[in-house]
């Protein structure tokens, strides 16, 4: 992803990832393997591997400024539009309001 945007003429030392599972990230930071995290298989390692690295940084957001939901949960009407118009994404009835 940081060849690709760099293809752009976009230059980033390190890559944001937006989480809102503060267990996730203190996982990614920790490089001890503990008991509950035996089961994680070999490929999710990738990104604690990349966090070490600091090719990636994980920041935490709160739920309800997690912009991905749209494209990930059913959500009720009024979040729906309030990312919608976070994203600067327009309804067609605004359109026609012009």
């Amino acid at each position: 992803m940081k060849q690709q945007i760099f293809y752009y003429g976009i230059l980033l030392n390190h890559i944001p990832i937006r989480c809102d599972n503060t267990s996730a990230i203190n996982l990614s930071k920790n490089p001890v393997q503990h008991s509950r995290t035996k089961h994680i298989e070999i490929r999710h390692h990738f990104l604690r591997d990349h966090v070490q690295k600091r090719v990636c940084v994980l920041e935490f957001v709160d739920t309800k400024n997690q912009l991905a939901d749209i494209f990930t949960k059913p959500l009720p009407k009024e979040t729906f539009f309030a990312i919608r118009r976070e994203l600067g994404l327009l309804d067609i009835n605004d359109l026609d309001n012009r």
